[in-house]
């Protein structure tokens, strides 16, 4: 998977469900709060994701720093036009400075209403664009994006994000090495050749949020061998990486909203074929999917009382069906009763809020974990899924980059 998706905090925890037997709650949060070995990060797109420890040297010289200079460029120019600031750029750097200064003896962090209490030059709220209104965070979320700070301890529950802001060094202890802004594209295009390949140049000029000059850079330097997709374009792999992957037996799997799998194309026709319209939102946010041996086939939702229904949107052969009914009750036994709210709902997930009861298509049941190949299965969530293609030079099936 490269990195989770984390703007909505269960997502986490869901993805790594889905593709590590036995996993629970707490496995997941000693990865994130004692071991270290995945860490929150803002990178790609401005999106938040849980990175692997040893690759975010790799996305603070790259991804991370092009969102870093973004912000900085709107946020300097918003404290001009606020008129708390005649020199944006000296006002975000006092800013950072003070944050800094006040956490060095702060190594358990601080929450983000402790730190604009305890640092008055954050403590902003500054509305100069109709609809938009940034505060003290945005500093705090700048701060992430160049590597000084992190989500550290999170006080709530698992579902929640309320961190608490943390010295990046104090976190980490051994903070990693820095890289070149091409050392990190590279790295970054390696990890998603690696699972995601074969992929398109715009797949990665979008999932990066780069350009395509950084894109070919990479794809150079590494040496990436260039293939046929089904659709005549080009893609493209590793080069030690291309042969065949074939599969026996059928599976299936329940996959959250916004899991790294269905968000990690832009071109996503090969797995979503007519349901585009109905399993992603208008803005491109993927709702939960239901997976069928290589395609989204449906969404699933729970009922007031926490039971996972089945949502499908075409046939499903009947080894199929039970397959997607162990999934549904296995993850409903997960929950235990505990019902995960989204912001980003599709269509599909939408309507079945609407019904009044479940209708034909509703399934509940147990679930279990997707089964993955021997290059996919770690004990540690932290390194769980690195997968890779699962047809070459066709994209026909899905289970190796779950």
């Amino acid at each position: 998977m490269t990195v989770l998706h984390s703007t909505e905090p269960a997502t986490v925890y869901l993805s790594c469900w889905a593709r590590v037997a036995g996993l629970t709650v707490k496995d997941v949060d000693r990865a994130l709060y004692t071991d270290r070995s995945l860490v929150k990060q803002l990178a790609m797109r401005r999106t938040l994701f849980v990175f692997p420890r040893e690759l975010l040297a790799a996305a603070w010289a790259s991804a991370s720093a092009r969102v870093a200079a973004t912000e900085r460029a709107r946020m300097t120019q918003d404290a001009v036009t606020a008129g708390f600031a005649e020199d944006g750029h000296a006002w975000l750097e006092r800013a950072r400075a003070g944050v800094i200064e006040f956490l060095e003896s702060q190594p358990e962090g601080r929450i983000a209403l402790e730190l604009r209490q305890a640092v008055p030059i954050i403590d902003v709220r500054v509305s100069v664009r109709p609809g938009e209104m940034w505060t003290a965070g945005r500093v705090l979320t700048h701060l992430g994006l160049t590597g000084d700070l992190v989500r550290g301890v999170n006080t709530g529950g698992w579902h929640v994000s309320r961190p608490r802001w943390t010295l990046m060094r104090h976190w980490l202890g051994d903070v990693p090495e820095s890289l070149s802004m091409a050392e990190g594209y590279r790295e970054l295009v390696r990890r998603w050749l690696y699972s995601f390949g074969p992929g398109t140049e715009d797949d990665l000029v979008w999932w990066l949020g780069s350009t395509k000059a950084v894109v070919r850079g990479a794809l150079r330097e590494l040496g990436a061998a260039a293939v046929t997709l089904e659709d005549g374009s080009t893609g493209w792999l590793l080069a030690d990486d291309l042969d065949e992957v074939v599969f026996d037996e059928p599976w299936a799997a329940l996959l959250p909203v916004l899991d790294p799998t269905v968000m990690g194309w832009k071109g996503r026709d090969f797995y979503l074929g007519p349901h585009r319209d109905l399993l992603f939102d208008r803005r491109g946010n993927a709702g939960a999917t239901a997976w069928f041996n290589g395609r989204a086939v449906g969404s699933w939702v729970q009922d007031p009382a926490g039971m996972v229904e089945l949502r499908l949107l075409e046939d499903v052969p009947a080894a199929g069906r039970e397959l997607l009914d162990a999934e549904a009750a296995r993850l409903t036994a997960w929950l235990d009763g505990f019902r995960v709210s989204s912001v980003y709902s599709s269509p599909t997930m939408k309507a079945s809020r609407r019904r009044t009861s479940p209708d034909e298509s509703a399934t509940t049941g147990h679930a279990r974990q997707p089964s993955h190949n021997e290059r996919t299965t770690h004990d540690n969530p932290a390194t769980t899924s690195e997968p890779r293609t699962t047809s070459r030079p066709q994209r026909a099936g899905m289970k190796d980059h779950l």
